[in-house]
């Protein structure tokens, strides 16, 4: 319950405080791309329930034509160029705490997966279900130390992360990793 209070109490000085960089994100989007400049994505959360994410548009539109979902690569052809911008510096992410404040994430937790994913870290791994006992979240401590997951080696080292983040979590623990997220993203850090 404290948890949650302080993602809500988070969440709404989060947009408050930000709104002027929502604004300019979503003018630089509107402006360099065509398209929506917030898109959604299922993922499944807390309980295995599916919710959408929401973030800045970083790709191309139509970016999985066939219906088959792709990880990011390095690189990636498809980001554009004000959306790469984005992803350095975690922009992409700022309308996540609308999913905060709805109740479908947390500050800290596991990152939200597509189903497509699950299925195969989960014929892998089955244990991948016990986080579905919190909601997952922005931040985790495998964001910061596993980076970002294009590989499904990838994907179990930030599984067996998440779960070690399961077993000893705590609300010291979040302001830790709240805290090194918010110096990794001022000093640069990419992952």
């Amino acid at each position: 319950m404290i948890k949650r209070s302080f993602d809500i109490i988070g969440a709404l000085l989060g947009l408050l405080a930000l709104s002027p960089v929502f604004l300019i994100v979503y003018i630089g989007l509107k402006v360099s791309t065509p398209g929506a400049a917030i898109y959604k994505q299922e993922r499944i959360g807390r309980g295995g329930r599916p919710f959408f994410i929401y973030k800045f548009r970083t790709m191309v539109t139509n970016t999985e034509e066939d219906g088959v979902p792709q990880l990011a690569e390095e690189n990636d052809s498809r980001l554009t160029t004000f959306g790469k911008f984005l992803r350095e510096h975690h922009l992409d992410e700022l309308p996540q705490l609308w999913n905060v404040l709805k109740g479908d994430m947390s500050f800290v937790g596991y990152r939200p997966e597509r189903q497509y994913f699950i299925d195969r870290i989960m014929a892998i791994r089955p244990d991948y279900a016990e986080l579905y006992r919190v909601r997952p979240g922005i931040t985790s401590y495998a964001t910061l130390y596993n980076g970002y997951t294009n590989t499904m080696d990838k994907m179990i080292r930030r599984l067996d992360m998440d779960l070690e983040y399961l077993h000893k979590m705590s609300l010291k623990e979040d302001a830790r990793i709240i805290a090194c997220t918010f110096v990794s993203i001022i000093s640069g850090k990419k992952f």
